[in-house]
């Protein structure tokens, strides 16, 4: 005997399988996207938009995965969602604010980076739900051969040398520019 099936029992099949439909499609796109070289920003570190992997190495948007605790802290809080990074989440993309060599001066009031006090780097006590944040120590400092600062005047809250410090250049996954952006 043949049955129908009224279409109020078929309609959450269909919505489940249109869901699923969308999440492996996009699952799939972001994949091929990274692959590509492209990187969807959605955090508030810089502007929303799309970043395209450069050989240039001038470049000053890197993408770096932290380590140690700076990879716990981030990950755990939410700084970071689930990525490609060693310890699962996303890696960080962020402005180069000063190169070997540069004179660093860490204080209150932010980053000076060759004299120049950097706009909304002074490092915040708690992060947006009052969690305590550690600040990298106050003062002088001259960036390492093999580092660089990175910082965001993008965002007074973002999660970047301010409390990190200098970033080994072994971490930099790759140099990015600015393919399309939002403006704010």
């Amino acid at each position: 005997m043949l049955t129908l099936k009224s279409s109020t029992q078929a309609g959450p099949k269909r919505a489940a399988a249109l869901l699923g439909g969308i999440a492996l499609t996009a699952a799939i796109g972001g994949s091929l996207a990274g692959i590509c070289g492209f990187r969807v920003n959605t955090s508030y570190s810089l502007p929303m938009g799309v970043y395209v992997r450069t050989s240039d190495p001038s470049a000053n948007l890197i993408e770096f995965c932290p380590e140690g605790r700076f990879a716990v802290e981030s990950s755990e809080r939410g700084y970071r969602t689930g990525g490609f990074c060693p310890d699962g989440a996303v890696p960080l993309l962020k402005p180069v604010v000063a190169k070997p060599g540069d004179p660093v001066k860490v204080s209150a009031e932010g980053i000076t980076v060759n004299g120049h006090l950097l706009p909304e780097t002074a490092p915040l006590a708690t992060d947006r739900l009052g969690r305590s944040l550690e600040a990298w120590p106050t003062g002088r400092y001259f960036v390492a051969d093999d580092t660089v600062w990175v910082a965001s005047s993008y965002n007074r809250g973002s999660y970047d040398s301010r409390y990190l410090g200098p970033i080994p250049m072994r971490l930099i996954r790759s140099r990015l520019r600015p393919l399309w952006i939002l403006q704010r």
